[in-house]
């Protein structure tokens, strides 16, 4: 025994040297070990000396458990650019570190407690599909892949940083804690909830913009501008995304979730949630209606007696909140512009970047022959088109920022995303994503759906005369009236840029051309015996003219106003009559012109008989009565004049055209002062009916997120003609920085009129 008390002695002289950090600050969980090696090695010594069984005496340390969680939600929001989005929840993005403290009853030990950790979405999470994964808590990280590490301790409580991969599936998740000690029974306790996003940020994303400036537009921005009307008549119609709005995020998921892709394979559904394409694919097939309750339902006629004019939405918020209320059935009703407001609204929520774009003038190639026909008959009818094939007079979709993994190198970028439910792709009515680039050089047989795409930019438009049953001459053969002035809201400020440029050659010029005739031999391949369309391509269209007309506007055209034009005539030689007169029966239709191209019944006639000598010019004046369209036009107000010239001796025709956008009375809004959080700010809202008529059942709807929980409406009455009306109003700002105030105010008469006003709201004072 002796030998036992000496060994004890030394033993324990070690124990008067605890163990300290590299600050001096003596590890607590370092004593209780050494004194628990202690009691192993004076229990060894007696047993090695007299046989005798020693047990160890010092009480177990408790099973570790967890108490509570903090996940962070703010600071991590912040960091990972969701804030916006509200703080009491953690909304965090792919290939991005965000930490949570977890608190437990005693203090945690690295090598004795055992931390595993699982992350699943979606409704049968497995780690084959990437919808499960498990990681266990280690001291640092190691490459792009779900990790917990980079812990400190403090007390009880463990602070963590989790890592999840750039290509992670995005949704909601659960996370759970698995504690064990050494080999033991594990104890799984929640931790909590946390949604993950895409991350434009990160260069491993395959959504990555590298451009803060570019990302505060494309993912940041609340508001935009929707580019309607026509080429020459270009109208910024504001619009409120709100893609930031507390529940929009939660209404997107359950967009992806009511897809017939989710609904024919969960599972397999979640597993492609990490590719922006699928996802793409998906929101662009949703946001209609034609295949499964998406959010919109479209219509094209003129009676939106069951549901809500596209003219009177204001923003996405409303849409997407009705959707989600009412048991996901289709809401009415949507066109174009609103099918991609609603678009851009959901991917700028989901971390995609996304921009919405306008193209006049767009091309409906139903049949893929690259040509629109359009058929007069010799009174300047418009007639109706037969065929599905149309030019719409301005048509909206998305542009959508991805790195495309699918095509060959060189096409990453913006790529199209048309909602607008006009051809299957796969079976479903969606669009896209097809490569800007690809549309550009004419690579259409890239996916997906680029021939269409194509098609819309720079199909030839060939106007036929109409006459006894059949079409017998081309009045025109345009090889650039297609694809006008493509616009989308310019980086950092409200005017339109003109994108154009990205999506076709200069007009005319041989490498435009060569790309049309590269294209149109890839689309016309399989049926290019029975078709004359190439041969008509070399064409120049009609033969030269002995005279040059058109139509210009002798003032600015207004609803409730006569319209006054001009019609300009100019002798030129021709081989027929080089130098000598000629005589003109011009005769002239004005008919309601429909946002798909379609017209209405003429609605004024007129004919002018001209005599020309040679070099002689002519002026003439034309007036179309307002009596004669007061209640005969679209709710858009468009109006195409057009005029067929006979030559008297020949009986050759020329054609002259003229699209009028009608402009409604302008809103004036004012602030008064300082836009601060929760300090009333007094908005001066002013409208004067400039039209000869009242305007009837006034209706005014304020919408902006940041400024207005939701929508304000006020009901007006009438507006009588020659009055002004003023209204003031408070409204109480939501949150800081950039905001958008846009009002609308509908009438019988007139559906948009439409105003906006940029706010900046700044923090609260102390008062």
């Amino acid at each position: 025994m002796a030998k036992v008390f000496a060994s004890l002695e030394l033993i324990l002289d070690t124990t008067k040297c605890p163990t300290k950090n590299k600050e001096g600050v003596v590890m607590a969980s370092s004593r209780v070990h050494t004194y628990s090696s202690i009691l192993e090695r004076v229990c060894a010594l007696v047993h090695l000396e007299c046989g005798c069984e020693v047990r160890n005496k010092l009480p177990p340390v408790a099973a570790l458990k967890l108490r509570s969680v903090d996940l962070q939600s703010p600071r991590n929001n912040k960091e990972h650019h969701t804030q916006e989005m509200g703080l009491k929840r953690l909304i965090v993005r792919r290939g991005q570190s965000f930490v949570l403290q977890l608190h437990f009853n005693r203090s945690f030990h690295f090598g004795k407690d055992y931390l595993t950790f699982v992350a699943e979405t979606g409704p049968a999470p497995m780690e084959l599909l990437g919808t499960r994964a498990t990681f266990s808590l280690t001291q640092a990280r190691k490459g792009n892949v779900w990790s917990a590490s980079d812990f400190t301790t403090d007390t009880n409580s463990l602070l963590v940083s989790f890592f999840t991969p750039a290509s992670a599936v995005i949704g909601p998740y659960t996370l759970k804690i698995e504690i064990s000690q050494g080999q033991g029974h594990s104890v799984a306790h929640p931790v909590g909830t946390f949604i993950l996003l895409f991350n434009p940020w990160n260069a491993e994303d395959e959504v990555y913009l590298p451009s803060e400036i570019l990302l505060q537009e494309y993912i940041m921005m609340d508001y935009g501008f929707v580019y309607k009307g026509h080429e020459r008549f270009i109208t910024a119609w504001p619009w409120n995304y709100g893609q930031f709005e507390e529940d929009i995020i939660d209404i997107c998921f359950e967009i992806l979730d009511k897809s017939l892709y989710f609904l024919e394979n969960p599972s397999k559904d979640y597993s492609q949630r990490n590719d922006p394409v699928y996802v793409c694919r998906v929101v662009s097939a949703m946001i209609n209606s034609n295949d499964d309750n998406g959010v919109l339902q479209g219509n094209w006629g003129e009676d939106y007696s069951r549901g809500v004019s596209p003219l009177e939405w204001n923003g996405s918020v409303a849409i997407l909140r009705q959707w989600s209320a009412r048991g996901k059935q289709p809401v009415k009703f949507g066109q174009c512009w609103v099918f991609a407001a609603v678009m851009c609204t959901v991917m700028r929520c989901l971390g995609v970047p996304t921009r919405v774009v306008s193209n006049f003038r767009s091309a409906h190639n139903m049949d893929g022959n690259l040509t629109i026909d359009t058929y007069f008959d010799q009174n300047a009818e418009m007639l109706p088109i037969q065929k599905r094939d149309k030019i719409w007079n301005f048509h909206v979709w998305n542009e959508c920022w991805m790195i495309r993994k699918d095509l060959p190198p060189g096409y990453n970028g913006w790529q199209v995303l048309d909602p607008t439910p006009q051809q299957t792709s796969n079976g479903l009515f969606c669009c896209g994503p097809a490569s800007v680039k690809a549309v550009r050089e004419g690579e259409v047989h890239l996916p997906y759906d680029t021939p269409f795409v194509y098609a819309e930019v720079n199909a030839d438009e060939v106007i036929w005369l109409f006459r006894n049953g059949q079409a017998q001459e081309i009045l025109v053969h345009n090889t650039s009236s297609i694809g006008k002035e493509i616009s989308t809201k310019m980086v950092g400020s409200d005017q339109r840029q003109n994108i154009t440029g990205s999506y076709k050659y200069p007009e005319g010029s041989p490498e435009e051309r060569s790309v049309f005739m590269k294209a149109s031999r890839k689309m016309l391949s399989p049926r290019r015996a029975s078709s004359p369309f190439l041969d008509l391509l070399g064409s120049r269209g009609s033969q030269d003219q002995p005279a040059q007309l058109q139509l210009h506007l002798a003032k600015t055209p207004e609803w409730g106003h006569d319209l006054m034009l001009k019609l300009h005539a100019r002798r030129v030689p021709d081989r027929v009559h080089p130098r000598g007169p000629i005589r003109l029966v011009v005769r002239f239709s004005a008919q309601a012109l429909l946002h798909q191209g379609d017209t209405r019944e003429p609605l004024w006639r007129q004919t002018v008989h001209l005599d020309l000598d040679f070099g002689e010019e002519i002026q003439w004046p034309l007036l179309l009565p307002y009596e004669n369209y007061r209640n005969k036009l679209t709710d858009e107000k468009l109006i195409r004049v057009s005029g067929i010239a006979k030559v008297e001796d020949t009986g050759r025709s020329l054609l002259v055209l003229k699209d009028i956008s009608l402009e409604p009375p302008h809103l004036s809004i004012e602030v008064s002062k300082r836009a601060e959080v929760g300090k009333a700010l007094r908005v001066h809202i002013t409208l004067t009916n400039t039209l000869t008529v009242a305007l009837s059942n006034c209706m005014m709807v304020l919408e902006g997120s940041g400024l207005i929980d939701g929508q304000i409406y006020n009901n007006i009455g009438t507006l009588v003609a020659g009055h002004t009306i003023q209204i003031q109003l408070d409204l109480y700002p939501i949150k800081t920085g950039p905001r958008q105030l846009q009002v609308l105010i509908s009438s019988n008469e007139i559906k948009e009129i439409k105003g906006y006003k940029d706010i900046f709201v700044a923090a609260s004072r102390a008062s």
